[in-house]
């Protein structure tokens, strides 16, 4: 009975260690809104684009990775804007781990199931010739 019940309880084990799998998944949709609207963008990895979005507001889906993701925006008139999307840990990866230990967090890091980004993100692209923000004032100096 007892070798029944270890046996049991790690065939459990071995089901939920791909928790993120299952749970989060390897792809992702990410939602670009840009301030003002219309713009084309590109979500860039590791210098290679993976994704494009013809007019903003709109979203993409993407494999996720551990890898962060630049998203490129142009406009007519506008300055082209970035914003860095960070690769961050997917909520089910801890319970993966202590619930699935070393071999699930294994599989979920492999398919990228482990990681997740931030979505929507908003982009604010400034005018070509609009003065660009004055720097702070210096402190005065005690003397």
């Amino acid at each position: 009975m007892h070798i029944r019940l270890t046996l049991a309880a790690g065939l459990a084990l071995v089901g939920l260690s791909a928790c993120s799998s299952i749970v989060e998944g390897t792809s992702q949709e990410i939602t670009v809104n840009t301030n003002p609207a219309g713009a084309n963008c590109a979500l860039e990895r590791e210098g290679t684009v993976i994704a494009r979005i013809a007019q903003t507001p709109a979203a993409t889906t993407v494999k996720k990775t551990k890898h962060d993701i630049t998203v490129r925006c142009v406009k007519d008139g506008y300055q082209e804007a970035t914003f860095l999307d960070h690769s961050g840990a997917a909520g089910a990866t801890v319970g993966n781990i202590l619930l699935g230990g070393g071999i699930g967090w294994a599989i979920d890091s492999a398919s990228g199931a482990d990681n997740k980004y931030d979505s929507p993100v908003n982009v604010t692209l400034v005018p070509v010739g609009a003065p660009a923000a004055a720097p702070a004032p210096a402190a005065a100096m005690p003397k």
